[in-house]
């Protein structure tokens, strides 16, 4: 057998690998690590490609306030103190490399179009793993022709709103989510997308969360959540607009004399867009709905409970939180080695009156920086950030500032194509 047939053989081995990894079923920075260049070649000249990339990140810092442990080092309004030294005294120093990330990416031709897959991890831990440097999916997604399947970004949300950060958690105030999902895009590409996401949300018992009728209340998703997206480009730029829409409900078992159950329909609309500005671009959105905060990248629930006046049954029922968010940020090239990102987001809920006086209702974030890349693949860089938190009805706020050092190192390693 010649070397040809056994390269050919061996490279057909890891792509084979590689999408069958990538059929398998959600937070960190928007970008992609590298580029998928071959979507750029004529069909007929492309190639299978076996992309393996990634980088190794540290970030350091002195936070000069205080938060949650578990979200050392980002900055959450969220996780920010709802009264005075919840999470001890301020000040202090923090370190991590959880923004380190692996990917496999792969390409393949085939009489339906071009089959591309990817699968990606990182190693910033959260829900069960918070606060711990461990490995975590962030993309296990495939797509062929006009359809495409896996966990990669909801339509809803338009990654390229996500500025040129070196804080990983990004603008409060972004539609921030990856999900599970089926999607049909009709033109071949992501300028029209239509979706249906694995749904979930997480409510607020607020003044009743002690109370045992209230706890045996379960949520239950019938139906997915149904999405789509819209993109105008042109020379200037582009504008996104893209909807959300799904079923809520949540059933009472406990036998006795009341009656809990209920639903909401969660809706959502989130008009963005990019804007190209001399040697910068200007990232814009505006985000408004109900009961969307599972999809927004700092927002605590999408359900609270409200007062149910003269109904002896149903004393209490629950509802879908309105939310508005908004993210404005600049990113300039000053030159071949120099770059800067600077810009504010926000978040605002309205609460339900059945939710505790110290419950999220307003967060803000903004940073500036400097970044410095030498050589290619290289950059070094410093940060500052500041966020704040506002309370519900207690009058309560907290603030934090930062300032943040990283070092990333990028790879990437590619046959075929």
């Amino acid at each position: 057998m010649t070397r040809r047939r056994l390269t050919s053989r061996w490279l057909g081995t890891l792509l084979a690998a590689a999408t069958m990894l990538a059929g398998g079923a959600s937070h960190a920075r928007a970008q992609v690590a590298a580029p998928d260049d071959t979507a750029q070649a004529p069909a007929a000249e492309r190639k299978p490609s076996l992309e393996i990339y990634g980088f190794a990140m540290l970030d350091m810092g002195y936070q000069a306030k205080q938060n949650d442990a578990n979200w050392f080092d980002v900055l959450r309004p969220v996780k920010l103190p709802s009264f005075p030294d919840e999470f001890g005294k301020d000040g202090r120093w923090f370190s991590g490399v959880r923004q380190s990330r692996l990917g496999v990416r792969s390409s393949l031709p085939t009489e339906l179009g071009e089959l591309k897959t990817v699968f990606e991890f990182e190693l910033f831990g959260t829900g069960v793993d918070a606060g711990q440097t461990t490995f975590r999916l962030r993309h296990a997604y495939g797509e062929v022709g006009q359809f495409g399947a896996g966990q990669t970004w909801s339509p809803f949300m338009d990654p390229d709103v996500f500025p040129n950060s070196l804080e990983y958690w990004g603008p409060n105030g972004m539609v921030f989510f990856r999900n599970v999902q089926v999607r049909w895009m009709p033109l071949g590409n992501s300028d029209i997308i239509l979706a249906l996401e694995r749904p979930g949300a997480a409510a607020d018992q607020g003044l009743l969360a002690d109370r045992i009728e209230v706890q045996n209340v379960k949520a239950r998703f019938p139906l997915p959540d149904f999405s789509g997206a819209y993109k105008a480009s042109r020379g200037w730029g582009y504008v996104r607009a893209a909807f959300l829409v799904g079923e809520m409900k949540w059933d009472d078992l406990l036998a006795d004399q009341f009656d809990l159950s209920g639903s909401a329909t969660r809706w959502g609309i989130n008009i963005s867009s990019n804007l190209k500005l001399g040697t910068g671009t200007v990232r814009l959105q505006y985000v408004f709905g109900e009961g969307v905060e599972n999809y927004m990248n700092d927002a605590p629930v999408d359900v609270g409970i409200k007062a149910n006046p003269g109904n002896a049954v149903t004393p209490i029922v629950g509802t879908a939180l309105p939310v508005q968010g908004i993210v404005a940020f600049y990113d300039h090239t000053w030159n071949e080695l120099f770059t800067s990102s600077v810009g504010y987001s926000r978040i605002d809920i309205d609460n339900s009156n059945g939710q505790a006086a110290n419950a999220f209702k307003d967060g803000q974030y903004a940073l500036f920086n400097l970044l410095y890349t030498p050589v290619k693949n290289v950059m070094v860089g410093g940060e500052l950030q500041w966020g704040k938190r506002e309370n519900f009805r207690d009058g309560f706020t907290s603030d934090d500032f930062r300032v943040q050092f990283s070092f990333k190192y990028n790879f990437s390693y590619k046959v075929g194509g």
